[in-house]
């Protein structure tokens, strides 16, 4: 099967084979035809399947005739992060060097003044975050009443960012009579009702079951201590132990971990590079490109990497924290085993939470998640096997001996110690000048006259 039947065109077909692509994706297969039938699509699929190319492709065939006017795109797609819409305008990219179009990234970071031109001169293809787009509209810089084709991507992950309000009033902005393509990987209530309210008679396109993972991801946990210094312990053990590990990304909960993390790996003397949200848009581009070329091994991110990044040749997964939304999860371990590779999922567990998180994510994919039966290092294990008491016991004996440092006492010292010194001889009775405590002169002989 080739894209051939699918109703491409010829220019979009000559790019998909300069690509080195022959065969489509499930998502792809299925949805293009809806897609160029002008029909609305609600697409579910886990993460990794090829979405961004199945509205990408036929988005091009579309936009070969028409032209774009002043500050009025002729279709928009929005992306819950930065990092994503600048993959989505990289495969227009790809496969529209033949096509005379022009795209505009709309994303925070950037200045305003260089996104306004682009508006200013026209475009067909409109990629932009939800916050900046809405900044610009407010503005009076942009107007959204010819927008064709509207695709709304990783809705699940609007969801929690705290989109959908954006999203809401978004849908409100565009006509009534456009076209709306919803992709996302998991249905949890929210969404439901968002895609009844603004998706007339979609087709629904589900090539996977919603929050199911990769079946050539091999997926482990790790117990740990509590404490973080442990736990970055065994990190560095589960890398530097690691068979065939090419590269990994690193998973944590919160940005401020990320950042202590890095320091850390760094310390150690890792190639590692940090990802996180409050970082500028510069910065996290030029994390990114060193990672996708190689040129450093590990990345340490928050989840604004965990969806839809297109790093196709990721070995290895590291979950830090387990994540507290079982959702991530999926997301997270999503970004390898990508194209038919295999990949690893190792999640650090530490504690009661963890492993309630544990049980949520177990319940979520349907399958048991196993322990690693041997860890790597002696002394972790040595570690573990001590009882509770022991263990506190263990660490108050250490602060102890820091507090209170014996010094170094010389073998000398040491002998005078142990023997007593001899008592000074007792002074002889006869022996008046050492005795007698009187003036000298009273001590003079004295002559007596008869």
């Amino acid at each position: 099967m080739s894209f051939s039947h699918l109703g491409l065109s010829e220019k979009v077909l000559a790019a998909v084979a300069a690509t080195g692509y022959k065969t489509p994706t499930p998502i792809q297969d299925q949805a293009i035809p809806h897609v160029l039938a002008r029909r609305d699509v609600l697409g579910i699929a886990q993460t990794g399947t090829g979405k961004t190319a199945a509205f990408t492709l036929p988005m091009l065939t579309m936009l070969e005739t028409g032209r774009a006017r002043a500050r009025m795109p002729r279709t928009l797609i929005l992306e819950p992060t930065r990092e994503l819409a600048a993959q989505v305008e990289e495969s227009f990219t790809r496969y529209g060097a033949n096509h005379k179009l022009n795209v505009a990234l709309i994303i925070g970071g950037v200045s305003f003044d260089d996104q306004d031109k682009k508006l200013m001169r026209g475009v067909d293809v409109l990629i932009a975050t939800p916050g900046r787009l809405l900044d610009h509209f407010e503005r009076g810089r942009l107007l959204l009443s010819s927008v064709e084709l509207l695709v709304i991507d990783e809705a699940d992950r609007m969801l929690d960012m705290g989109f959908i309000p954006d999203i809401e009033r978004i849908c409100k902005l565009v006509p009534f009579t456009r076209q709306t393509l919803f992709f996302t990987a998991t249905m949890p209530p929210e969404i439901r009702r968002i895609t009844e309210q603004f998706l007339h008679n979609p087709v629904r396109v589900e090539v996977s079951k919603p929050a199911t993972t990769v079946a050539a991801t091999t997926q482990l946990l790790a117990r740990s201590g509590r404490d973080d210094f442990e736990k970055r312990d065994l990190l560095r053990r589960l890398i530097r132990s690691a068979e065939g590990l090419k590269n990994a990304i690193i998973f944590c909960n919160r940005k401020r971990d990320v950042a202590t993390l890095h320091r850390s790996l760094l310390r150690h003397g890792f190639s590692v590079q940090a990802l996180h949200g409050d970082m500028g848009q510069p910065a996290r581009t030029a994390a990114l490109e060193q990672f996708r070329r190689g040129e450093i091994t590990l990345l340490v991110a928050s989840d604004v990497a965990a969806r839809g990044l297109d790093i196709p040749d990721v070995s290895h997964i590291y979950n830090f924290d387990v994540p507290i939304h079982p959702d991530d999860y999926v997301h997270r371990i999503g970004r390898t085993g990508r194209a038919g590779r295999s990949g690893v999922a190792i999640s650090i567990v530490a504690g009661s939470n963890d492993a309630k998180a544990v049980a949520a994510i177990e319940k979520l994919i349907g399958q048991t998640i196993p322990f690693m039966e041997q860890m790597p290092g002696e002394r972790e294990t040595r570690y573990a096997a001590q009882p509770e008491q022991q263990k506190r016991e263990s660490n108050h004996g250490r602060h102890e001996q820091r507090r209170r440092p014996q010094r170094p006492v010389s073998a000398a010292r040491n002998e005078n110690a142990r023997t007593p010194r001899a008592p000074k001889p007792a002074p002889a009775r006869n022996d008046i000048d050492n005795a007698s405590h009187l003036p000298a002169f009273l001590l003079r002989p004295v002559t007596v006259k008869a």
